[in-house]
C-alpha cells in the first residue's frame, strides 16, 4: 500500500483542483478585465490548469496500474464506468488548459478576454466531471469494496460480499 504512485494518494490533487479552478479562473477573469491585474496575471490560471491535467494523467495511469489487482474483488464493468469518467475529466481539464493557453496569447488582444471567459465556463465543465468521477470511484470503494483489494481478506474473483449485495441492482 506504500508504494509511491498509489492512486489512491494522487487522485486527490486534481479533484481539488478541479474545485478551485473556477473561483480562481474567475477571479483572475474579473481582476484581467477590470485591469486590477495586468493580462500576464492569468498566467496563474494556466499554470495550475496545466497542473490540474498532469495530475490527471498520473491519477489515470496509476488507476491502470491498480486496475488488475481491483478486478479481483470488483466487476470490471464498475470499473470501466470510473475510468471513463476519469478519461472525460482529463480530457475537459486539458480542453480548459487549451482555451487558456489560447487566451494568454492573444492576452493584450481583444480575443484574450473572451477566450479567458470560455476557459472560466470550461471550469465548470471541468468540476461537473471531476464530480461524476469521484461518485463514482467512492462508488468502487464504499459500494463494491474496492479497498478489499489492500487488505490480506481480498476475495478473488470480484464475487466478495460486497458485490453480492448488487447482484439485484
Amino acid at each position: 500500500m506504500d508504494a509511491l504512485l498509489f492512486h489512491p494518494k494522487v487522485v486527490h490533487l486534481p479533484m481539488a483542483l478541479a474545485v478551485l479552478m473556477p473561483l480562481v479562473a474567475g477571479g483572475l477573469l474579473l481582476a484581467w478585465w477590470r485591469a486590477w491585474l495586468p493580462a500576464r496575471g492569468w498566467l496563474v490560471a494556466v499554470l495550475l490548469q496545466a497542473t490540474l491535467v498532469l495530475s490527471g494523467v498520473i491519477a489515470l495511469r496509476t488507476g491502470e496500474a491498480e486496475e488488475e489487482k481491483v478486478e479481483k474483488v470488483v466487476a470490471e464493468h464498475e470499473i470501466e464506468e470510473h475510468e471513463e469518467a476519469a478519461q472525460a475529466f482529463t480530457a475537459a481539464a486539458a480542453g480548459a488548459l487549451v482555451l487558456m493557453v489560447a487566451a494568454s496569447m492573444f492576452g493584450a488582444r481583444k480575443a484574450g478576454l473572451p477566450l479567458a471567459g470560455a476557459a472560466t465556463v470550461a471550469t465548470l465543465v471541468v468540476l461537473v466531471l471531476g464530480y461524476r468521477t469521484g461518485q463514482e470511484g467512492g462508488r468502487l470503494v464504499y459500494t463494491h469494496g474496492a479497498a478489499q483489494a489492500y487488505t490480506s481478506g481480498a476475495v478473488a474473483g470480484g464475487t466478495g460480499p460486497a458485490n453480492a449485495a448488487d447482484d439485484d441492482d
